[in-house]
Formats: structure tokens, sequence, C-alpha cells
């Protein structure tokens, strides 16, 4: 195999196998090459993905070790995707009664959950989250593509409890933004004990529902290392039942007009990008 294959061929098993250890050996058996081989053509490919600001490289030295290819995405590519994702969501007739937005094909379409899943693994990555969690339904995709990115599992919260989960947790919480009290559940086997929690959901208004998966997660002695939105509501005028949050879109319905734009992004600082 020449170089140029051979190269294109290691690449494609790293982007497949995100967050994977894989050693030295494997890809020397795999391509009949000499380790030192193998490990200057990674050194070029891990140059290619520093330009490009699509991932990097970790090295992990001695017999057990290997490389991972991580995910991420540089911030000039991720200010100019949420741009034009909030000029997309800013459309009048994605604007619905009650001050709401039209969002669901959006948060189901693969060619931008993934991006923005990218973008919470980039941001979050550092605090070493175990799982990610969400709440049923429209924070499933986000939740998902963020844990492939980071290479840990993705819990989801129920609203009600199914035979199938066997024994669960259920507690009793307030919605913010309509004062009414809702349940929410999560299997005992779902999650375990004492995991580092990154919990991500598509909007939040007064922060009920994120207050109540905290509250949910102390049952089970995780600690919540982040707090990931893909869009606030800055339209609400009373304090959040949350803080310490990051959102990466800002909707405010004042501005929901055929004229002006509703969403925004916001002004983030990507510390970790």
């Amino acid at each position: 195999m020449k170089r140029t294959d051979r190269i294109i061929a290691l690449t494609e098993i790293l982007l497949t196998h995100p967050n994977e250890l894989l050693s030295l050996g494997y890809f020397a058996e795999r391509f009949d090459t000499a380790k030192s081989t193998i490990s200057e053509d990674l050194g070029t490919i891990k140059e290619s993905l520093r330009i490009i600001g699509r991932g990097y490289l970790e090295t992990i030295p001695g017999a057990a070790g290997g490389v991972r290819f991580l995910p991420s995405i540089n911030q000039e590519e991720a200010e100019i995707f949420l741009a034009n994702l909030a000029e997309e969501l800013s459309k009048s007739e994605r604007m619905l009664p009650g001050g709401f937005i039209y969002t669901t094909d959006i948060l189901y379409k693969p060619a931008i959950v993934r991006p923005l899943g990218l973008i919470f693994a980039s941001i979050f990555r550092k605090r070493n989250p175990e799982v990610v969690v969400t709440i049923e339904t429209k924070g499933i995709p986000l939740a998902l593509m963020t844990a492939d990115c980071l290479g840990v599992p993705a819990v989801i919260v129920r609203h009600g409890n199914k035979v199938t989960e066997g024994s669960s947790v259920s507690i009793n919480y307030i919605s913010g933004s309509s004062d009414r009290i809702q349940t929410m559940i999560l299997g005992r086997k779902a999650l375990g004990v004492g995991k580092k929690v990154l919990i991500i959901d598509d909007f939040i208004k007064a922060g009920g529902t994120a207050k109540g998966i905290m509250s949910l997660m102390q049952e089970f002695e995780a600690e919540v290392v982040g707090l990931g939105i893909l869009m606030e509501d800055t339209s609400w005028n009373v304090t959040r039942l949350v803080d310490n949050y990051l959102a990466l879109l800002q909707f405010d319905v004042s501005d929901s007009s055929i004229e002006q734009s509703a969403v925004k992004p916001k002004n983030m600082l990507y510390n970790n990008l």
C-alpha cells in the first residue's frame, strides 16, 4: 500500500473510532508495516487535524498505550455554523403562536446536530464527564451526538415509567414557566452511582426542568460537571432557577417579527477550543 493510501485508511479508522484507544501494534499488523512507519503516518495525520481544527490525536506512551482521536471543532467554524443556524431559526415561518419556534426538523437532522455535539464536546471535554444526561424528547439527538463526540454513554430521563426500565427513581418538580408540578423518572440501572454528569437540553426558559434533572442526579450521588443548552429565552425577565449554564443561541420573543432576527448566537468564550 502506498503511503498516501495508508494515511487515508488510517484517518478513516480514527474518524470512525472516536475516543477509542488504538495501539500502534494494531495498525502495524493491519497494514503489515513497522510501528515506526505507522508512528510517522500518525504524526502527519495529527498535524493535518491541527491545521483544519477538527480534533486532535492524543498519544498515550507505554506498552499499553497508543493513540486516541478526540473530535472537536475550531472556534471560527463553530461561530459560522451557529450564525447560519440562528439565521435559519429566525425565519418567520418558524414562529409559532405563544412565542415558540419550530425546531423539530432541525434537531433531527444529523448534519446539524452533529456539529452541535462537537461544540458541546469541545467546551466540556476538560471537565471529564462520564455520562451525558438529557430529558425526552427533543434533547435526545443533542445528547446522543455530544455523547458520541465525548466517547461516553447517553442517559435519557423520562416523564413516565416503563416496565422495561426496571426499578426507578422519580421526583416531582415545578416547571418554572408554568408553575405546574411534573414528574421525571430514571431507571436505577441507567446511570449507576457517583458519575460525573453533563446535562444537555434543547431549550431553557425558567430553568425548572434543568433544576429538576439536577435534583434527580443527587438521588444517584452524581456530580453535575456542566449544563449545556442549545437555546435560551432572553425574554424571561424573572430570575432563573439555575445558573452556571452555557447556551449556544439566544431567543427573544419580542424580536420575533419578519423584519428582525429573533435568534442570535450567544457571545461565548471558547476557552477549551
